[in-house]
């Protein structure tokens, strides 16, 4: 099954190619210009690679299985929005706000995540190569079956994440951070 098409698709009434263009009319400070504010939209499926999404409104919005690739979505608010088995490689979402977002299964490889709220963030199964999470807030996110490798991990609290399971051998660390299989081996 192919893509959905902007074209076709609507929120609120509207049609999606305005509120698109209305943003970046807002994001470059023109007149007309409309912070986009999606909350709850129904975009499973979109074609949505290579828009920019800068600080728009995103929640709880559907985007599972949506192409969002070199999409750029920094400072957006995507708190409890469904990326599941989203395409996200190479988007920018620094600074973004995802807090309870499910990304499981999601292609999210060359992400920044840097500062991000990713607190309580479903990324099971999620494809996370050479992501950034740099000071990142990771509490009660799940990346079990994740793969995490060759990311950015410093600077980063990982006290209240989930990494069973993760393969964090080629992962750049925390200083002095103990992955908690080799916690258990030295017990």
């Amino acid at each position: 099954m192919g893509l959905r098409n902007l074209n076709s698709l609507k929120h609120n009434g509207k049609r999606l190619t305005e509120i698109l263009q209305a943003h970046q009319r807002f994001f470059q400070g023109k007149d007309g210009g409309v912070r986009a504010d999606l909350t709850g939209a129904e975009l499973s499926r979109a074609d949505l690679s290579g828009v920019n999404l800068s600080g728009a409104i995103l929640r709880d919005a559907n985007f599972e299985g949506t192409d969002l690739r070199k999409s750029r979505l920094p400072g957006a608010d995507l708190s409890g929005a469904n990326l599941r088995k989203a395409d996200l490689r190479s988007a920018d979402l620094t600074e973004a706000i995802l807090p309870g977002a499910n990304l499981a299964e999601a292609q999210a490889s060359g992400i920044e995540f840097f500062r991000c709220d990713l607190s309580n963030v479903n990324f099971q199964g999620a494809q996370l190569r050479n992501v950034n999470l740099r000071g990142a807030n990771v509490n009660g996110a799940k990346f079990t079956g994740a793969d995490l490798g060759i990311a950015i991990l410093r600077e980063t609290d990982l006290s209240g994440a989930d990494l069973s399971g993760v393969d964090l051998s080629t992962t750049l660390l925390p200083k002095g951070y103990v992955p908690q299989q080799a916690r258990g081996k030295s017990a």
